[in-house]
């Protein structure tokens, strides 16, 4: 059976998919909720004062299809935003637009596990794709050591979820803190921006897990093929 076919993977990683769907309803439910709640600017216009005051004019803002599609690019030096946050004047749209902005702000303020984060993607990304086919093919064809390659490789995917998470912590720290700073938005009504930016957290935290878990299976599958050799 196909490594990535095999329900005991999906047992393995149960609590991360849990986690998971429980964290995407808290996101669905804080920002509509949020959505609902008035603010002074649009989410552009924030993250726009936001990036200003911090110096950071040179950072550009853009609006790009689909919902909560929101990110910054540190190599464009630009900042993206989704049509229900760019333009929309709520609290969940500015409290989006300034995590972002908060991205931007790490990235010129020379914050260190952002450029880790950032030199990291690369062997993210090769580790979840190049790692679990190398895996696939030692234990197909027996071959220990090709399969622990791939174990290597693939640790190169749950390094970067481990940096990335403080780093988006942080961000949704510097936006929490530069909204209220600003006064873009006053301090008793920071409890809904607050609950949005929370579940957006727990998101990451499930993703987090769910690397860790899927490199702890693996190494299972390779320890219990070394188990059944003997």
């Amino acid at each position: 059976m196909p490594l990535f076919f095999d329900p005991n993977y999906f047992l393995a990683i149960a609590p991360a998919l849990l986690l998971a769907f429980w964290a995407q309803w808290r996101v669905k439910t804080a920002f509509a909720r949020a959505a609902q709640e008035p603010a002074p600017l649009s989410g552009a216009a924030a993250a726009r004062h936001i990036l200003d005051s911090a110096g950071a004019t040179d950072v550009r803002i853009e609006t790009m299809p689909g919902h909560l599609t929101d990110h910054y690019d540190p190599r464009a030096k630009v900042l993206r935003l989704s049509p229900d946050v760019y333009g929309a004047k709520s609290l969940a749209a500015v409290g989006i637009a300034a995590h972002e902005a908060g991205h931007a702000l790490q990235d010129a303020q020379g914050y260190g596990l952002m450029a880790v984060r950032n030199a990291a993607v690369g062997v993210a990304n090769l580790g979840s794709g190049i790692g679990a086919l190398l895996l696939m093919v030692g234990l197909g064809f027996a071959m220990q050591t090709v399969a622990w390659v791939g174990i290597a490789l693939f640790a190169g995917t749950v390094f970067f979820q481990l940096v990335n998470l403080p780093v988006e912590i942080d961000a949704s720290n510097r936006a929490k803190a530069q909204l209220v700073e600003l006064g873009i938005v006053p301090a008793a009504e920071m409890p809904a921006v607050s609950s949005v930016l929370n579940a957006a957290a727990w998101t990451y935290v499930a993703a987090t897990l769910q690397s860790i878990l899927t490199l702890l299976y693996y190494a299972s599958l390779i320890t219990g093929n070394s188990s059944d050799d003997r």
